[in-house]
């Protein structure tokens, strides 16, 4: 009965929550945001324009790979079981992934699910793929290479021994470290074990060349460890790339040793690290490694190398992921800028290690202080070959901690992921420490357009799917806030159409002009004027505008302008913004920001740690009121069945929730703009704020009341109504006119829940029974009544009616949101639930639903338009010196086998000539005559193809024999001619000295 009389005794004559019954509250997921779990791989298509990134099996959630394209375009990719995802490549129109269980998985960029998976004879180590091989080659932990078919989905014959074994019998564990093809010739493979480096040439089937790293006694070799250095040392492999032309190989090693091959002849050109070189010379001692006297440095492992080319594939470049000394405080990438490659022909031994010895220029590409790298992604322009490191314009670098940076390349300059990368990447970009949302008006937020100086974009591949038209009038607009002191704003939308797609980015950082302990504690955004107010822990209050920026292009300094209480900020807006949400005014307060609110009509209130409350006119900007919460102990008055602790008079009270709203307090005939603020002992406080003559506002006290618990929420409702009773800009104009609303007050504690006529009435109050509530606010369903929606410390959302405050359905939602950061969920007015289901990733529930769950993405990721450019091929001077070319075909043959029916692109560009050849038959006059070749038919054509495919195979193994034999005669021609040369030069010579 206790609900039947909550209503009379809050003053509300009217039931707002009618018409809602349990069918009515059902929970669904309509999209996430963010990564689900850390980042274990990255993978970018030139091609298509896509970035894929795979991620670990963790307790927050399972392995899987999301594929990334233009503006809102993601794809989510989980796998057939739980595991992490070691590596994931694209190829063609499919994706390739190995897992943690040794799963090769395949999945199709056509209909976005998965085609197959191939458990791998052994542990997978390496996957290697071309995009324009239909096979991908697995290395194994035995040493082994086995082969898969793409395109019909099974293993394919071909396997290559453990060559390392054959070579060194004594050998013990040698797994595959890395494969990689030849730049230009894919014929040729090069392996990296575990001890060493081979060549494998698919043309004779035999290992061409081997590479062994040794450090002789008395050599420092990588190792900063002295104790070592007596002892000859075998470094074991963990990189090993080709020169983008092919001239070189480069290994690495754990000793974070790097060394340069010939593989002609499979001499040692150049071992060296970061910092010195020559490392594997005896009697050197390397002295540019930065140490305490008596004490040595431990390095970094080589995390990862990759030989990149510009425009010009002889114009090179290595980068490296590691190899630092770990004291050293700056651990980004190394890139060292080798310039133009000198003739191989016509260049001497000294030149090529002097060439690898003296770079053009060596810098760092900066990363995060102490921020590690270990692994990270080249973005080039166009080509997808050359191991995918051709002319690149940006890198994505994954850090230790999970979260990544993009670079410009090689400038290293950090990139912004503001509307270049998804948004979801941004939660790790870096990681999100807090978010909050406003409701802002669609017109609003369609003018909040950001004109800012950015490069290319990275990612311009896929295409949204269609969505349903606006449910909603107002968008709900996201604030993020980073660890960086960056904010970003974007409209996560309802499940609806999203017509401004863009996001907004301010630097806080800049704004409060500091660079570092810049952690932002709390966001407000106000929905009609689309200001914005930023609390840091710190104190400052930092307030941005939208506008144009006046300094655009160029940077000013900072010049000190204080006055009524505020710093003026305005010179602060960065410089490559010309329109966006500029700094206006800072407050300097004390302590960490608690609680902050922009309201619609031109106000601000913050609220701090020891008890602070500023209010501030974004009029002037003034501040208007400023006093401790202490003040009104005397001028409180408990409104709570329980009895108060005693306790609690000595604990320090700072507000936590902060609202402004327009209404009639209890005793008046009018209304006015009310302040409310509630405190972490339970406290509310009502402030009214009044007009001046000279056209500003003062704000007064007016009275308190006290429950039970923190409070966590404050809604002032319409008493008549039910609508939201907020200082919106029209109910502030209708005051002129004498507007009266009369209003409720309904405020949610940890503990309880009670409505009242503000500032001291009783109402009506409930009290939670077994847990505490983290989250709660009012919302409306449809177009019917308001009830309240609260979130529970055991996962469950219940919703209560108002006024009686009677639980109307409950569910439990523990196992998609993480109930240990319900206190940091959003509840919006519409229903939304922001909540965050792991440590960089919000799901977006709404509890007006069917009860479905998360449904798969419509985008479409393929381009069928966009088409693979040839492979490379070698140059004519390699060709000439004797060089056996194999195309992709050839080797698509010879890993296949005679046997292989055409793949199925072969097969569909078959059909297709079929059906435009039945097309030109009905089009043709009658008695057209159609050659041999049209009237073939399907199995035919099949029949042929075996046929050509097997006289492929003879006739490139005869090419080969002709062309061996073809360039030993050549050889032989020269020397003849050569010798002939100097014989005649020699004759000439003698003559001349003779007199003849």
């Amino acid at each position: 009965m206790a609900h039947l009389l909550r209503g009379k005794q809050a003053g509300i004559q009217r039931d707002f929550s009618v018409g809602l019954d349990p069918q009515s509250f059902a929970i669904d997921e309509v999209v996430r945001y963010g990564i689900n779990s850390q980042i274990s791989a990255l993978a970018y298509d030139p091609v298509q324009s896509l970035l894929a990134v795979g991620t670990n099996d963790t307790q927050y959630g399972g392995g899987q790979i999301y594929v990334f394209g233009q503006n809102r375009v993601s794809v989510v990719l989980p796998l057939p079981r739980k595991a992490s995802i070691k590596d994931v490549k694209f190829v063609a129109d499919k994706l390739v992934s190995v897992d943690s269980k040794n799963e090769v998985s395949i999945f199709s960029l056509e209909t976005t699910r998965i085609l197959s998976t191939y458990t791998a004879p052994g542990g997978v180590t390496a996957l290697l793929t071309d995009p324009t091989l239909d096979f991908a080659l697995i290395g194994l932990q035995n040493g082994e290479i086995v082969a898969y078919d793409l395109d019909r989905l099974c293993p394919a014959p071909l396997r290559i021994a453990n060559l390392w074994k054959q070579q060194y019998p004594k050998s013990r564990l040698t797994p595959i470290v890395t494969l990689a093809f030849h730049s230009r010739d894919i014929g040729s493979l090069l392996i990296g074990y575990a001890e060493g480096a081979v060549i494998y040439s698919f043309k004779t089937d035999k290992p061409t060349k081997f590479f062994q790293y040794e450090v002789p006694p008395g050599a420092p070799g990588g190792d900063s460890d002295p104790s070592v250095r007596s002892v000859r040392r075998y470094p074991r492999l963990t990189q090993a790339v080709w020169h983008p032309t092919g001239t070189f190989v480069l290994t690495g090693h754990e000793d974070s040793s790097i060394v340069v091959w010939d593989p002609k002849d499979g001499r040692k050109i150049l071992a060296r690290t970061i910092y010195d070189t020559n490392v594997d010379e005896s009697g050197r001692a390397a002295e540019s490694i930065p140490s305490t006297r008596g004490t040595f440095a431990l390095k970094c492992p080589l995390f990862r190398v990759a030989w990149c080319s510009k425009e010009y594939p002889d114009d090179t470049g290595i980068l490296i992921a590691g190899g630092t000394p770990t004291t050293s405080l700056e651990k980004g990438l190394t890139f060292m800028d080798l310039g133009q490659t000198p003739v191989y022909a016509t260049s001497s031994w000294q030149i090529l290690s002097q060439h690898f010895e003296e770079p053009k220029r060596q810098h760092t590409l900066a990363t995060p202080p102490n921020a590690e790298v270990v692994d990270f992604c080249l973005i080039p322009r166009r080509s997808p070959h050359y191991a995918g490191s051709h002319d690149p314009i940006a890198i994505i670098a994954l850090l230790a901690s999970g979260e990544v940076v993009t670079l410009s390349f090689p400038s290293g300059h950090p990139i912004s992921p503001t509307n270049q990368l998804h948004v979801s990447l941004s939660y790790v970009h870096p990681f999100v420490n807090r978010i909050s949302l406003a409701y802002v008006e669609r017109t609003r937020w369609l003018g909040m357009m950001e004109n800012r100086s950015r490069g290319p974009s990275i990612l311009k591949g896929g295409a949204e799917a269609k969505h349903p038209v606006m449910r909603f009038a107002n968008r709900n607009i996201l604030q993020s806030a980073h660890a960086d002191g960056t904010v970003r704003i974007w409209d996560i939308g309802h499940g609806d159409e999203i017509e401004n797609s863009k996001v907004l980015q301010i630097d806080v950082a800049r704004a409060v002009g500091r660079s570092s302990d810049v952690d932002v504690s709390t966001m407000s955004m106000a929905g009609a004027t689309g200001e914005l107010a930023v609390g840091l822990s710190t104190g400052e209050v930092a307030i941005f505008r939208w506008g144009h920026n006046k300094d655009f292009g160029r940077e000013v300094s900072h010049i000190e302008a204080s006055g009524f209480g505020l710093e003026m900020i305005k010179d602060r807006a960065e410089s490559n913004v010309k329109e966006g949400l500029l700094p206006l005014t800072m407050f300097k307060g004390q302590a960490q920001v608690t609680a902050l609110r922009m309201s619609d009509v031109g106000f601000a209130a913050a609220g701090f740690q020891r008890g602070g409350l500023v209010v501030i006119d974004l009029r002037g900007p003034a501040v208007i009121y400023e006093a401790g919460l202490d003040e009104l102990a005397g001028q409180s008055r408990r409104g709570s069945f329980r009895r108060s602790n005693s306790q609690s008079q000595n604990k320090v009270e700072w507000p936590t929730c902060i609202e402004f709203g327009v209404m009639s307090l209890e005793g008046e005939e009018y209304s006015s703009i009310l302040l409310f603020v509630g405190t972490n002992l339970g406290r509310v406080a009502t402030f009214k704020l009044l007009p001046e003559s000279h056209g500003g506002y003062s704000m007064r006290s007016v009275a308190s009341t006290t429950m039970e618990g923190k409070v966590i929420s404050i809604a002032p409702l319409d008493a008549e109504l039910g609508d939201p009773a907020e200082a919106t800009q029209a109910a502030v104009a209708g005051l002129r006119d004498g507007l009266r609303i009369n209003g409720v007050l309904l405020a949610v504690t940890t503990s309880g829940v009670k409505v009242f006529r503000p500032p001291t009435a009783k109402g009506a109050h409930k009290t939670w029974d077994d847990f505490f509530c983290d989250a709660a606010t009012v919302v409306r369903y449809q177009a019917g009544g308001y009830a309240l929606l609260c979130l529970f410390g055991d996962g469950s959302a219940r919703i209560y009616s108002i006024p009686a405050l009677k639980q109307i359905a409950t569910t439990d939602v523990s196992g998609i949101l993480d109930v240990r950061r319900f206190a940091e969920a959003v509840i919006t007015p519409t229903g939304d639930v922001i909540g965050w289901t792991g440590p960089s990733e919000i799901a977006v529930l709404n509890v007006w639903g069917t009860g479905s769950n998360f449904t798969r993405s419509l985008d479409k990721l393929l381009n069928v338009e966009a088409l693979i450019p040839p492979r490379p091929t070698i140059s004519n001077m390699q060709w000439m010196t004797g060089t056996l070319y194999v195309t992709p075909a050839d080797l698509d043959a010879l890993i296949g086998g005679p046997n292989r029916p055409p793949s199925k692109r072969m097969i569909e560009q078959r059909r297709a000539e079929e059906e435009q050849l039945r097309a030109a038959k009905r089009s043709a006059t009658a008695g057209s005559s159609s050659t041999e070749r049209e009237e073939e038919g399907y199995w035919a054509y099949m029949q042929r193809q075996m046929q050509e495919r097997t006289q492929n195979l003879n006739i490139m193994g005869d090419s080969m024999d002709k062309v061996e034999e073809s360039s030993s005669n050549w050889a032989d021609d020269v020397n003849k001619f050569v010798s002939k040369q100097k014989k005649k030069a020699v004759m000439g010579f003698v003559g001349s000295k003779l007199g003849f």
